[in-house]
């Protein structure tokens, strides 16, 4: 009996190890990843892997690092190979925030097209261990053929570098952006994403891709509050729409003085462009915490009013009052405040026909 048992963890170990040098013994080729097509800057004269240019304009340091994240940057790219790696050095050594995953923070996130639609494939898990250089294998074994692929970046970190790897003598190539439109999204740190599971998996990315839309992302965590450069940066953007979660992080005595002008001034420089204002969400803290319950519901009166009157004057501002609609059970956010990706679903259930409606008049669709 024995003898059968030795027989038998023999053969395992000869299939499992036998597999694993099999896939270890395919030669890899590296492709530096700006050479391919990268989509979702803000601007276009950008740094490749960045979002955003800080230092054209003036902010608060803080918010000029957060600039320079490669939040919602995707790399689009077609290869006929079977398995699809990438070595990424990012700016920070840190790879999680104490309410999100390290892959969102500073992994990768893979999608491909089949027949016009996008499908999760894999992710790139980053290195733990306090280093800023990372590499994984982030889908392996498919079948022969060309795919079409999508590569979201880190959201919560920065990108210096990356190379895309594929077997040896395999192709890779860039993809010409399938997109149709493009819709910028400006907003706090639920617009940056906090706290979808991975990359592709934030309400801006998921919007993209089911309304055919490149989709720049100017979200900063906590530091949204209808700030001048935030009107300089939106004054200075090319977009079809632009989406504004700029009531999150202000408090309402900032909504009061401030919301106006911003307006005014985004809506002068693009006049026939629709801006849409969401709403924040009701959040979950305050359900027992009182003080949070006032600061929101104050946040919420505020923005209201002050949106209904605005959009009277301006013809091409919208308001989406429910926005961030999250149910009443409490499981939809991470901490309270930030989305999990119940509330990213049920934001996209409720948001997107809302969207839709709103960009349907201006022949967005």
């Amino acid at each position: 009996m024995k003898q059968i048992f030795k027989t038998f963890a023999v053969i395992a170990a000869v299939a499992i190890f036998g597999t694993q040098n099999l896939y270890a013994a395919i030669k890899c080729q590296y492709v530096d990843a700006s050479t391919l097509t990268v989509i979702n800057k803000a601007q276009e004269n950008n740094p490749v892997l960045q979002r955003l240019d800080p230092n054209k304009y003036e902010m608060p340091k803080g918010i000029r690092n957060s600039m320079k994240l490669s939040t919602g940057i995707a790399v689009l790219f077609t290869t006929d190979s079977r398995n699809i790696h990438a070595k990424w050095k990012t700016i920070s050594k840190r790879s999680c925030n104490n309410n999100m995953t390290p892959i969102f923070h500073s992994g990768l996130d893979l999608y491909i097209r089949e027949n016009g639609k996008w499908f999760f494939a894999g992710v790139a898990r980053p290195k733990i261990n306090g280093s800023n250089e990372h590499e994984f294998t982030v889908v392996k074994r498919m079948a022969e053929g060309k795919k079409e692929c999508m590569l979201y970046l880190p959201m919560f970190n920065g990108v210096s570098s990356l190379e895309i790897g594929i077997d040896e003598g395999a192709t890779i190539e860039p993809l010409a952006s399938p997109f149709k439109h493009r819709i910028f999204f400006v907003g706090s740190s639920i617009t940056h994403g906090a706290s979808a599971c991975r990359p592709g998996a934030s309400y801006v990315a998921r919007i993209g891709r089911i309304l055919n839309a490149e989709t720049p992302n100017i979200g900063v965590s906590g530091q949204c509050k209808l700030n001048d450069f935030y009107a300089d940066i939106v004054c200075d953007s090319k977009a079809d729409a632009f989406i504004f979660d700029t009531f999150s992080n202000s408090t309402a005595k900032i909504i009061d003085e401030r919301v106006y002008n911003f307006v005014k001034r985004v809506a002068g420089a693009h006049p026939n462009t629709p801006l849409i204002f969401l709403q924040t969400l009701k959040r979950d803290i305050g359900h027992f915490d009182l003080a949070s319950r006032k600061r929101n519901d104050d946040q919420r009166a505020a923005a209201e009013k002050w949106m209904k009157q605005i959009c009277k004057e301006f013809k091409n501002v919208h308001f989406i009052n429910h926005a961030f609609e999250l149910g009443d059970d409490g499981e939809g956010t991470i901490d309270g405040t930030h989305l999990n990706d119940l509330g990213v679903q049920r934001t996209i259930e409720n948001l997107v026909p809302k969207m839709k409606k709103i960009l349907k008049k201006y022949g967005i669709k």
